[in-house]
């Protein structure tokens, strides 16, 4: 197996490796699992992978979860179907920088996503070193956060555009869930940047320390909540990954954010994705 750098600060991209090997092979999983947590997202080009496969080797990581706005394939429960057509609308959620499943209490620990079908140019992903964010705050700022915690919305995002009824009723199925706005990694012990496009505001800001006047709380928490999610849009925490069939992409959900490049014609796409349920995070 080879390893290459892809940035000075996140992914790296690995060849000379089947990744259905790594199912069995606890050697080669934990090796894979360890660059893993180093580089934070892992590439791969040209894995045959069977659906089975990646069912497997995604489960070794952990137990997999459903998605309530994308059906897993008949033939490989827990792998969801990410797949867009000519004639459908572009997804307003995946095009902006976000963390899956933050809006769970327990959001996913990671993601292995393999490309089926893809545009012949377009449609990149692009992910953000979110612990290095936060290490190069300006350390005003960082103290600022320290104990504030945010609201992440289900309903706010992918339940929107839903009737009202259904909406309520799907607020009640995944009600919003509540974060720390810095994060620290299980394994590692980084602080993480831990706010995207699914949080809504800050739950803990309205104290004597942050608001003189009730007039405070709105520009105060607005602007610092813009100014922490707009960190993921810095070019220098990045990686973009050009997808081509049998390509893969393995990250960890934890400690970075990405962004699908809507940026392709009318035409299909097709993903499929194992996201593994994590912990609550602290």
């Amino acid at each position: 197996m080879r390893v290459e750098q892809l940035t000075c600060s996140i992914g790296a991209e690995l060849s000379g490796l089947d990744l259905a090997k790594a199912v069995h092979d606890d050697g080669l999983f934990h090796e894979i699992k360890a660059l893993l947590l180093e580089h934070k997202v892992l590439f791969l080009r040209d894995q045959d992978l069977s659906r089975p496969d990646h069912v497997a080797f995604a489960s070794r990581l952990g137990q997999l979860e459903d998605h309530p706005m994308a059906p897993s394939h008949p033939e490989a429960p827990g792998l969801v179907q990410i797949y867009k057509r000519p004639d459908q609308p572009i997804d307003r959620y995946e095009n902006a920088w976000h963390s899956d499943g933050s809006w769970r209490a327990t959001p996913a620990m990671g993601c292995v996503l393999r490309c089926v079908e893809c545009p012949p140019v377009g449609g990149d992903t692009m992910w953000a070193n979110m612990a290095l964010a936060y290490e190069r705050l300006p350390e005003a700022i960082k103290l600022q956060i320290a104990d504030l915690r945010a609201n992440h919305s289900f309903e706010s995002s992918f339940a929107a555009a839903m009737p009202l009824d259904k909406r309520l009723a799907m607020k009640v199925q995944y009600p919003d869930a509540e974060h720390p706005v810095v994060r620290t990694h299980p394994d590692t012990g980084e602080k993480i940047l831990y706010v995207n496009a699914f949080t809504t505001h800050f739950t803990n800001y309205h104290t004597p320390a942050q608001v003189r006047f009730g007039q405070d709380a709105n520009p105060g928490a607005n602007d610092l909540l813009r100014l922490l999610v707009s960190q993921a849009f810095i070019p220098e925490y990045q990686v973009r990954w050009r997808w081509q069939p049998n390509s893969m992409a393995i990250w960890d959900n934890r400690s970075t954010q990405h962004y699908a490049v809507m940026d392709y014609p009318a035409c299909h796409r097709k993903m499929e994705r194992a996201a593994i349920i994590g912990d609550q995070p602290f």
